[in-house]
C-alpha cells in the first residue's frame, strides 16, 4: 500500500508538472527560451504560399507543366516536391501543379515555369505560425519533462507488479502525446522552411475563346440530336395533360351554360 499511495503521488506530481513550465513567469526550458527569442523577431515564424497563373499557348501547355515537374523531382532549383499534378488535354487544355519548394527557388522555378508564355497574375499569402510554434514548443517542453520523471521512477526496484503497470500505462500515453507533439514540430518547420507553389497553366482568353467555339461546333450534331430527343420526350409528356385539360374545360363550359337562365 505504502509503494502505491507513493506511485500514486508521484504521478500527480508528474501530471501537475506543467503547469510552471506553462506559466508565463515560470523559467523556460531551453527550448522554450530559444522560441521566445525567435518570436521577438517579425517574418521568422511566417510560411509562404504562392497562386501563379501561367498563360501559355495551348499547345506548349503539356510540355512547360512536364518540364516544371521533372524540375522539382530534380531539384534543380533546390530541395522540391511535388504534392499535387493535374492535366486535362483535349481542346481546351489546361495543367495544375502543387509543391513545396525551398524560398531561393521560388522566383527561378516560376520562371522557368512560364517560358514561352507569361505570368497572367500571382498571388502571394503568408501565415504567421509564431504563436502555434510557441504553443507547441510549451507542449513539448512539459512533454519531455514529464516522461524523464516517469522514467526515473521506473528505475526504482520498490514498485509492485500493479504500479508497475499503473507506470507503463501512463509512459505509453506520455509517449504518445510527444510524438504527436513531435510530428507538429516538424509540420510546422517544413512549412516555415519551404513554401508552397501552386501553378496554374492555361491559354491566354482569345484561345479559350475560340476553343470554346470549336468544341460548340464539334458537338452540334449530338447537341441537335439530344435538344430533338428532349423536345420529343417534352410533346408526349404534354399531350395527356392537354387531353385532361381540354376534358375539364368541356365540362365547366357544360356547367356553366347550364346555369345560365
Amino acid at each position: 500500500m505504502n509503494n502505491r499511495s507513493l506511485l500514486i503521488g508521484l504521478l500527480m506530481l508528474a501530471a501537475c508538472s506543467k503547469q510552471p513550465s506553462e506559466m508565463a513567469g515560470a523559467p523556460a526550458p531551453a527550448p522554450m527560451a530559444s522560441a521566445g527569442a525567435q518570436v521577438a523577431q517579425p517574418g521568422q515564424f511566417l510560411a509562404y504560399e504562392h497562386d501563379v497563373d501561367i498563360k501559355l499557348p495551348a499547345n506548349r501547355i503539356a510540355e512547360r507543366f512536364a518540364a516544371s515537374r521533372q524540375a522539382c523531382q530534380q531539384a534543380r532549383y533546390g530541395e522540391c516536391t511535388v504534392l499535387e499534378a493535374y492535366e486535362n488535354g483535349g481542346d481546351y487544355p489546361q495543367a495544375q501543379l502543387v509543391v513545396r519548394i525551398v524560398p531561393a527557388g521560388v522566383d527561378a522555378f516560376i520562371s522557368s515555369a512560364a517560358e514561352g508564355g507569361s505570368v497572367g497574375s500571382r498571388r502571394t499569402h503568408a501565415e504567421d505560425l509564431a504563436e502555434a510554434v510557441q504553443n507547441n514548443n510549451v507542449v513539448l517542453a512539459r512533454l519531455q519533462k514529464e516522461h524523464q520523471q516517469l522514467t526515473g521512477f521506473q528505475q526504482r526496484d520498490d514498485l509492485s507488479v500493479a504500479d508497475m503497470i499503473a507506470l507503463s500505462g501512463k509512459l505509453s500515453e506520455v509517449e504518445a502525446q510527444l510524438q504527436q507533439a513531435q510530428q507538429q514540430a516538424a509540420q510546422h518547420a517544413r512549412r516555415i522552411q519551404t513554401q508552397k507553389v501552386t501553378l496554374d497553366f492555361r491559354p491566354p482568353s482569345g484561345q479559350s475563346g475560340r476553343s470554346e467555339i470549336r468544341e460548340a461546333v464539334s458537338e452540334f450534331s449530338a447537341t441537335l440530336s439530344q435538344g430533338i430527343a428532349w423536345t420529343i420526350r417534352a410533346v408526349a409528356f404534354l399531350i395527356p395533360v392537354l387531353l385532361v385539360g381540354l376534358l375539364l374545360l368541356k365540362l365547366a363550359l357544360r356547367l356553366f351554360r347550364r346555369r345560365r337562365p
